[in-house]
């Protein structure tokens, strides 16, 4: 048997293969969302001269994901499928919160903490809702509950301590509007969080 004929059942195999008869089609990539800041916040109150830093939030293993979290009952974590956050949860609600105290101006100096800076308070933040619930046929609600913790330095001795929690329906059952939905709860607790930070902020001063 020459090469040639010894070769060709691979050829022909090889043939079959790359005209994808064999290969699964690889999977869409998920499309990518994020959230932003919140900018709209009361004039006329001076800021504190006080520098903050924002340490990374914790978060159930569940929810600490790129993923997009939904829940059908009290029990239950789901995800919506070829949907993803630009970010893990946890990173994307830091840079959220530093950003939105930021445009806030209620606080002189905000930063993360990941470089151990100096600095009169540390922002502690626990994640312990940021998802969408599903209780009957209609849109979901959108959830998000932070529990904050403001912890003085060098000290380490915790000022303050506040549950935030907001809901607030989806117009649609559709994974834009649901995250449109995430966004504005967003810019509407942020600056409930800025003024708290910043009342306690003011304690640190005095």
């Amino acid at each position: 048997m020459t090469i040639t004929a010894r070769l060709l059942p691979l050829f022909l195999l090889f043939a079959v293969v790359s005209c994808g008869g064999l290969l699964p089609e690889p999977a869409p990539p998920p499309q990518l969302y994020t959230l932003t800041p919140a900018a709209d916040f009361s004039p006329g109150r001076a800021p504190v001269a006080a520098q903050l830093l924002v340490d990374m939030p914790t978060a159930p293993a569940a929810l600490d994901t790129t993923r997009l979290a939904l829940s059908r009952s009290p029990t239950t974590v789901d995800y919506f499928a070829n949907a993803a956050w630009t970010d893990r949860l946890s990173s994307m609600v830091q840079s959220l919160l530093v950003a939105s105290l930021e445009n806030s101006h209620r606080i002189s100096a905000v930063g993360r903490e990941t470089a151990a800076l100096r600095a009169d308070a540390i922002l502690m933040t626990e994640l312990r809702h940021f998802e969408a619930v599903y209780s009957g046929s209609g849109p979901p609600q959108l959830r998000i509950e932070l529990n904050l913790r403001l912890v003085k330095m060098p000290e380490r001795v915790i000022l303050a301590q506040r549950d935030f929690t907001l809901t607030r329906p989806a117009a649609r059952d559709d994974v834009p509007l649901i995250v449109d939905a995430f966004n504005e709860a967003w810019h509407e607790i942020a600056p409930q969080i800025a003024d708290w930070i910043a009342d306690g902020l003011n304690e640190v001063r005095r």
